[in-house]
């Protein structure tokens, strides 16, 4: 037993050693989601106070994803240009000051453009950080880093709702909260004594020879854009207009977030023991009839609300990192990272046009069409899955199945540190390292898929 206990304290010590060269990364980017996190929830309070139409909302959440999209073709130029450091400093910046911005000038046209402005820097930094992060950590420690650098993502976002509590959201106080995390987020940063990697060229891979060879991991991906940018641009707005207080919104929305965290794991390892598009219409199924369950109707106490909203939080967050995993059970081992690239921009089309879309139907038909909206999107999957199963043709893959991996939404260079890239052979990782931005993804490949891959499901 005094062997075992001591055998855990070494192994907690090496993986803080091995953690310590990107502590201060991690530090930056949970005080970056910390302030956008708590924005985004602030912005739906305060515009139902604003009295914006849902409709407007909708198109002012959609913005934020737009200029996600935007910074991705942005952020590795920039990078080469000026380095990491000075482009992080230059995005905090700026999106410290946009954050100010949305409390001088509330107006839907203004915080239209505020929303693109911030999801543009906020993009450029979050590359910054995870190219960092890929170049830092050995590729044999990469799983380890990713898994941590995940939990980061889902606590910060998470505990950024609470901050609601502090201040009425018509106030100033939250807003200049909001910005002086996202300014926090330089010290860390910027104040490491860890040198910046250097930027390479990006190995291209199309979305249509993607669609050739993994149709079902296209459509989950687009699908789930749809829903996740749905969730995290409309739900505090739709817990706000079915009248729950401000502290029962946040709560709302990390009950979410929660539910998201906890139930990936187990979802995922389904998908790795079972045929991964009967777990993935496993899944968007019972996520439909959950969505339903939020319906005002549904529900006879707030506490049933929440856990309504973990139990579809759960489900849904795990589509994508499935579809994930799904594409690497179709790729070779060096075309992982440009085709996750490329799944990650289809991911995030979808999450563009959510908001937009369910602000719309919200607009015409009331809130309850926001749940109503998230079990047409799963439920459109789970038809678009049980299509895939019952093709009569085979699904090949390209050799051993992939691992599944929890993950949340981020920027394309975080998938360099997905567990199953991290064999890459060393003349092939250069190549494809620190550069798999959107801008790599538009672009087709002239090469057909091979024999091997050309019966799918």
């Amino acid at each position: 037993e005094a062997r075992h206990c001591a055998g855990i304290t070494i192994g907690k010590y090496h993986m803080l050693k091995q953690l310590r060269p990107v502590l201060s990364l991690l530090a930056g980017v949970s005080l970056l989601l910390l302030g956008s996190g708590l924005l985004n929830t602030l912005l739906a309070v305060r515009g139902s106070e604003e009295s914006f139409s849902d409709q407007a909302m909708g198109l002012i959440m959609s913005g934020y994803f737009v200029g996600f999209f935007v910074g991705t073709f942005l952020a590795l130029p920039l990078i080469r240009r000026v380095g990491h450091i000075r482009t992080f400093a230059m995005c905090a910046a700026v999106g410290s000051v946009s954050v100010l911005l949305h409390d001088a000038f509330a107006t839907p046209w203004a915080w239209g453009g505020l929303r693109v402005l911030t999801g543009t820097a906020l993009v450029i930094l979050y590359t910054v950080i995870e190219s960092w992060l890929n170049a830092t950590t050995p590729p044999q420690n990469r799983g380890q880093v990713f898994a941590v650098y995940m939990v980061v993502n889902l606590g910060a976002l998470a505990v950024s709702q609470q901050f609601m509590s502090l201040a009425p959201a018509s106030s100033y106080l939250l807003f200049a909260l909001a910005s002086v995390l996202v300014t926090l987020s330089l010290v860390p940063v910027t104040g490491t004594r860890f040198g910046p990697p250097e930027v390479q060229q990006v190995k291209r891979l199309g979305i249509r020879f993607l669609w050739r060879i993994a149709p079902l991991a296209i459509s989950a991906a687009f699908l789930s854009g749809l829903a996740m940018g749905a969730f995290w641009g409309m739900s505090a707005l739709y817990a706000s207009r079915i009248g729950l207080p401000t502290s029962e919104v946040a709560t709302f929305v990390t009950s979410g977030i929660i539910g998201g965290a906890l139930l990936q794991y187990p979802v995922g390892r389904l998908s790795d023991r079972f045929d991964r598009r009967r777990v993935l219409a496993g899944i968007v199924g019972v996520a439909a009839v959950s969505a339903l369950l939020i319906i005002p109707a549904s529900f006879a106490s707030v506490e049933f609300l929440y856990a309504a909203i973990a139990l579809y939080g759960g489900l849904a967050f795990a589509v994508y990192p499935v579809a994930v995993a799904h594409l690497i059970d179709h790729l070779e081992s060096g075309d992982i990272l440009p085709g996750g690239s490329a799944l990650l921009l289809v991911h995030g089309i979808g999450a563009a046009i959510g908001p937009a879309l369910s602000g719309q139907l919200m607009s015409m038909t009331g809130a309850s069409a926001l749940p109503v909206y998230f079990a047409a999107v799963q439920g459109t999957l789970f038809m678009v899955a049980v299509w895939k199963m019952h093709q009569r043709q085979k699904d090949e893959t390209t050799g051993e199945p992939a691992q599944f991996v929890p993950m949340v939404r981020t920027t394309p260079t975080a998938l360099e540190m997905h567990p199953d890239d991290s064999e890459q052979s060393p003349d092939l990782a250069p190549d494809v390292a620190h550069g798999t931005s959107g801008e790599s993804d538009i672009h087709e490949e002239s090469r057909e898929p091979p024999p091997s891959q050309a019966a799918q499901s």
